[in-house]
């Protein structure tokens, strides 16, 4: 097993016509897991959650390569910045 870099989510509950991304769904459902929560229980829930889905992979060179993956510079020149807006 490879670890996959490109959009692959696939969501069999609500498959739509409309060019609706499950990554979409997952991201807006992250972010909503967050609401209400202290920096400190945000950082609880991130770490719970990586550790889930580790284990979900469960093969060693697959999540050896991701943590590569997302320490690389590479990587980070490929994420989209986030624009600081004024008030």
């Amino acid at each position: 097993m490879e670890l996959i870099l490109e959009l692959h989510f696939v969501d069999d509950q609500q498959p739509s016509p409309y060019g609706y991304m499950a990554s979409d769904a997952f991201y807006a459902e992250l972010l909503d897991a967050h609401e209400g929560l202290s920096v400190e229980q945000s950082a609880l829930l991130d770490a719970k959650l990586i550790l889930l889905l580790a284990n979900h992979i469960g093969k060693l060179s697959v999540l050896r390569t991701a943590l590569r993956a997302a320490r690389s510079e590479q990587i980070a020149a490929t994420t989209p910045q986030m624009e600081s807006r004024s008030a």
